[in-house]
C-alpha cells in the first residue's frame, strides 16, 4: 500500500463545488427521484429513507461529498480514520452511511472531553492547557494521534465550538479547527461557520470531507 503525498495547504482555499471540475454525480432516493450534475464520470449515491422521513435535496447533497471521498480512497487503496470533538461522530457516520465503507474507513475516535483527547489520541494535556481545545496545535495533534493509533493512511480531525454557548471574543461560536494527516505531513485550517448548533456541525462535516478531497486530488 503506497504512502499518500499531499500538496501543502496554504491560506484560504476555494470551496468544493458539485458543478465544477471533472466529476459528475447522481444522488437518488430509493424508489424516488435523483439529483444529477454533469461531468466526465458519474457516481450514484444511495441513501436510506423512510415513509416518515423523506430525504430532502439538502440531505441528499450532504451525502455526496462522502461518496466522492470513498471513490478517491478506493482508487488509492487507502484507509481513513477520524478524530472528532464538536461533531461527536457525525463525520464517521457520514462515511459509514455508505454501503461498503469498511473497504476504506478504518475507525473513528470521538474525543469530546480534553481527557479523551489525551487518553485516546495522545494529545499532551499541556498543549490543551496552553492553547485551548479549540486551537490549531490541538487539531494537528488530534490528526497525528489518530493516524498513530490506527492502521489508516489518512486521518482528519475537528475541534470547535458548535454553540449556542461556549464562545468567547477570540473564539466565537462557529469557530472550528481542522487537521488532516498522512505519513508525509499534517495540514490544518480554521473556519467560522454561521447558524445554529446543527448548522455549524453539518458545515463542519462537509468542510472536513471536501477539503480532504482537495488535498488528495488537487486541481491540475
Amino acid at each position: 500500500m503506497g504512502r499518500p503525498t499531499l500538496p501543502r495547504a496554504a491560506g484560504r482555499h476555494r470551496p468544493f463545488c458539485l458543478d465544477q471540475g471533472r466529476l459528475g454525480h447522481h444522488a437518488r432516493r430509493p424508489g424516488g427521484s435523483r439529483l444529477h450534475a454533469d461531468g466526465d464520470c458519474h457516481l450514484e449515491v444511495c441513501v436510506s429513507a423512510t415513509p416518515n422521513h423523506p430525504l430532502s435535496n439538502q440531505e441528499l447533497l450532504a451525502h455526496i461529498p462522502s461518496a466522492l471521498l470513498a471513490d478517491l480512497m478506493l482508487k488509492r487503496q487507502w484507509m481513513l480514520t477520524t478524530a472528532e470533538s464538536c461533531t461527536g461522530g457525525m463525520i464517521a457516520a457520514a462515511c459509514t452511511d455508505l454501503a461498503g465503507s469498511s473497504a476504506w474507513f478504518e475507525r473513528g475516535f470521538v474525543t469530546y472531553s480534553n481527557e479523551a483527547k489525551s487518553d485516546m489520541l495522545g494529545v499532551p494535556a499541556e498543549l490543551i492547557a496552553t492553547h485551548g481545545a479549540v486551537s490549531e496545535p490541538v487539531a494537528r495533534a488530534m490528526a497525528s494521534g489518530a493516524l498513530q493509533h490506527s492502521r489508516a493512511q489518512v486521518a482528519l480531525s475537528v475541534t470547535g465550538i458548535a454553540g449556542p454557548s461556549g464562545g468567547s471574543p477570540d473564539k466565537p461560536v462557529g469557530t472550528v479547527w481542522f487537521g488532516w494527516a498522512t505519513p508525509d505531513g499534517v495540514w490544518s485550517d480554521m473556519q467560522h461557520f454561521d447558524g445554529d448548533r446543527a448548522a455549524v456541525r453539518a458545515a463542519t462535516v462537509r468542510h472536513s470531507i471536501t477539503r480532504l478531497m482537495e488535498l488528495l486530488n488537487p486541481p491540475t
